[in-house]
């Protein structure tokens, strides 16, 4: 086919489709929508501005990776201590060592050594009343943290900053739960080993700052997730220390208010609260002014909190705790003191067992002793005086029944006069020589010269006492020079007897130093103890038997019943007759009744004793017994200095005297077991036997035979009248 141009057409499809719709006109796309970017900022302000977003993100990333490494090591250190503590129970008694509760003979109890624990408490158990004022004052929102509270610790820090402290000084923002860990020392036990004493492993425990509050706090988290609230309270109250020896509230209850924990009122709830602060500071037995004064505060606390009515609150406030009656007097604590000392250590100062101690105190007449020394010393002792004085009660077995071994009774660990002093005891000596004497068969009628004297003392030369009074009397009964104290003829009759009979005889007693030697021994230049000198007494007064002087009377440990020992004590063997010992008081009672000892007297009762005076007046003394107790005073300087104006028959004849009075008011008086001369010489009846004993009092039949010292003795035979005889009798009548 032929085109045109014998050019070829272009190729066209046939149509034999149908035509397409054409198409629809496409739409533009929608325009972006411009963000309006600020201006880039140049210069300082830009730079300053990268710099702190730079600085913002590092600090972020940095805090948040150490807070997740912080929170791991707390997780790690909380299960540590969680995977550590015991069962509660086992953590109730922390004390390391035991406690001595000490008993009167009357059972009550006086003194308490060591740190005493009253037995397990519960916070569901004690008074609601002490669980509030613990809660009020030491942490009112303990039920509802977790064991910290970043709002106590915070707002400490402000008030030890604001006061001018450290942060952590003063005021720690610790609550209950801290507390505890602090009591527990974190879960390290006590080492004797690695600690020099117990209170130093103590106070390292209870130190602050800030490595002991990062270990208190996973310590504190770990016991809030292993025990309850009312079990960490229930450890609180019983570790806790409440001062004068109390470990725990039971025991602060009993010490202070000789009351139960579950019984104590709002007014001792608040006392024994506000000791958790200071409990040295506020213990009411230091001050109780202070203590009720801080328990005033724990009250305003809990009527704050809504723990106490209006009318509660006002009651409380109108009647504050008062310590009870043993408490208040504080007795016996120099007898507390000798008492533990006497005792093995293993059984008091290093007991892991709580003891009880029956003792043979006797509070009332403790109690007398104390207000006589006070009395005196208030009414004819100056102010400004140093001069001590010390005084010891007991019966004629030796039971010491009140001990004082200082002015100031309200004491513990003091130095004890009484007990732990030596000091020459002057004419209280006497009595030993004369004892021996009578043994002998001296009677209290024998003559014996009151004269100048010079005795040569083997390696010392001549040696010559003198009177007190510079005085002589010549020729005397023997009981005159023991009741006008007669240095001249004492010696004589000293030397008389033998001066080994005189060292033996007062060694027998109980004088227990060494004695001189030479004839001043019978002068009293040894040295004794106040406790040794008066149980020698009570031998004269026991009828002649040595005495051992005793306070304890049994000791058991709490959970027994059965004691472990009894007394270490009493009486002993015979030292002299019963005849010389009952003769000796009659010579002795002259003394009060007509000699030096006359300011002893006891209106209506018979007194029997002897004064001392040592060289220069160094010491004085009075020594004596009614029928009841024998008691023995001492005064002094602990210095050795010289007493002014002081005698043996002075100040301490008087400090006995008012000690006596108070001991025996109210008690029937019973008279001396003493002799007088005329009673042991006599006759018997004609049947007797020569050599038996005659006791005063027997029936003296007529024709007799005649009676010595108490002994029976042969008659002389009837004299054979020669006429020498009968022209001497002549001259005789002659001469008249």
């Amino acid at each position: 086919m032929a085109g045109t141009g014998g050019r070829r057409g272009p190729l066209v499809a046939e149509k034999r489709y149908v035509a397409a719709k054409p198409a629809a006109p496409r739409k533009p796309p929608p325009r972006k929508k411009q963000v309006r970017r600020p201006p880039r900022r140049g210069g300082i302000l830009g730079f300053i501005t990268g710099i702190v977003t730079f600085v913002w993100r590092l600090v972020w990333g940095a805090v948040w990776r150490v807070a997740a490494v912080v929170a791991l090591i707390l997780g790690g250190a909380t299960w540590y201590f969680h995977a550590q503590l015991p069962e509660y129970t086992a953590l109730l008694d922390g004390r390391n060592r035991g406690s001595v509760t000490l008993l009167d003979r009357h059972g009550d109890v006086f003194a308490w050594r060591g740190e005493t624990y009253g037995g397990q408490i519960t916070a569901d158990s004690v008074s609601p009343n002490l669980r509030n004022a613990i809660i009020a004052t030491e942490d009112r929102r303990f039920y509802h943290h977790l064991g910290v509270s970043p709002r106590g610790i915070a707002s400490a820090i402000r008030i030890n900053l604001a006061e001018g402290r450290g942060p952590l000084e003063g005021n720690g923002g610790s609550t209950i739960t801290q507390q505890v860990a602090k009591l527990l020392c974190l879960g390290v036990p006590y080492d004797p080993k690695q600690w020099k004493t117990e209170a130093d492993y103590e106070g390292d425990c209870r130190s602050g700052g800030i490595k002991r509050k990062i270990k208190e706090i996973p310590y504190a988290l770990a016991m809030e997730t292993k025990y309850s609230k009312d079990q960490i309270l229930s450890i609180y109250l019983n570790r806790a220390y409440l001062g004068a020896g109390a470990r725990g509230f039971e025991a602060a209850a009993q010490r202070y208010f000789g009351v139960s924990a579950k019984d104590v009122t709002p007014q001792q709830a608040a006392m024994l609260a506000g000791l958790l602060k200071a409990p040295s500071t506020y213990a009411p037995t230091t001050d109780l002014k202070r203590s009720q004064e801080r328990a005033g505060m724990v009250l305003a606390l809990m009527h704050e909190q809504g723990f106490l009515t209006e009318r509660q609150w006002e009651e409380a406030k109108a009647h504050p705790a008062t310590l009870s009656d043993a408490a208040q007097a504080r007795a016996g604590g120099y007898f507390a003191d000798w008492l533990m000392d006497s005792l093995p250590d293993f059984l008091s100062r290093d007991t892991t067992e709580d003891v009880i101690v029956e003792t043979t105190l006797d509070q009332k007449l403790q109690r007398a002793a104390e207000e006589a020394l006070k009395a005196v010393f208030d009414t004819k002792v100056k102010d400004s005086s140093a001069a001590e004085a010390a005084v010891v009660v007991m019966s004629s077995d030796g039971a010491v029944r009140a001990m004082v071994g200082g002015r100031k009774t309200k004491v513990s660990g003091a130095f004890n006069r009484a007990t732990q002093a030596k000091r020459q005891t002057g004419s209280t000596f006497k009595p030993f020589v004369y004892a021996a004497a009578l043994d002998m068969g001296w009677t209290p009628d024998t003559i014996v010269e009151d004269a100048p004297l010079t005795v040569n003392v083997k390696g010392s030369g001549p040696w010559s006492p003198k009177n007190y009074t510079k005085n002589y009397l010549g020729s005397i009964p023997l009981w005159r020079a023991l009741a006008s104290s007669i240095n001249t003829a004492t010696v004589r009759v000293a030397m008389a007897v033998g001066l080994d009979a005189v060292r033996t005889v007062a060694t027998d007693f109980g004088f227990a130093s060494d004695l001189a030697r030479g004839p001043a021994v019978a002068l009293g230049v040894s040295e004794s103890t106040l406790i040794e000198m008066t149980g020698a007494y009570a031998g004269i007064l026991n009828g002649g038997s040595s005495v051992k002087p005793y306070g304890l009377t049994s000791l058991r440990l709490k959970s027994d019943s059965e004691p472990l020992f009894g007394a270490d004590g009493g009486i002993g063997e015979r030292v002299i007759s019963e005849r010389a010992a009952r003769e000796l008081i009659w010579m002795m009672h002259q003394g009060v009744e007509q000699g030096t000892s006359r300011r002893a007297r006891l209106e209506g009762r018979e007194v029997a004793g002897k004064t001392g005076t040592t060289q220069a007046a160094r010491d004085a003394w009075f020594i004596g017994f009614t029928a009841d107790y024998v008691a023995g005073v001492w005064m002094g300087y602990d210095d050795n200095r010289p007493l002014t104006g002081v005698t043996g028959g002075g100040l301490p004849a008087e400090i006995w005297q008012e000690v006596m009075t108070r001991v025996e008011k109210g008690e029937p008086a019973t008279p001396l077991p003493m002799a007088s001369p005329s009673e042991w010489r006599g006759t018997a009846g004609p049947n007797a036997t020569p050599g038996e004993s005659w006791q005063a009092g027997d029936p003296i039949p007529e024709g007799g035979v005649p009676v010595v010292n108490g002994q029976l003795v042969k008659p002389p035979p009837p004299k054979q009248e020669t006429l020498g005889d009968k022209i001497n009798d002549l001259l005789h009548s002659l001469t008249q």
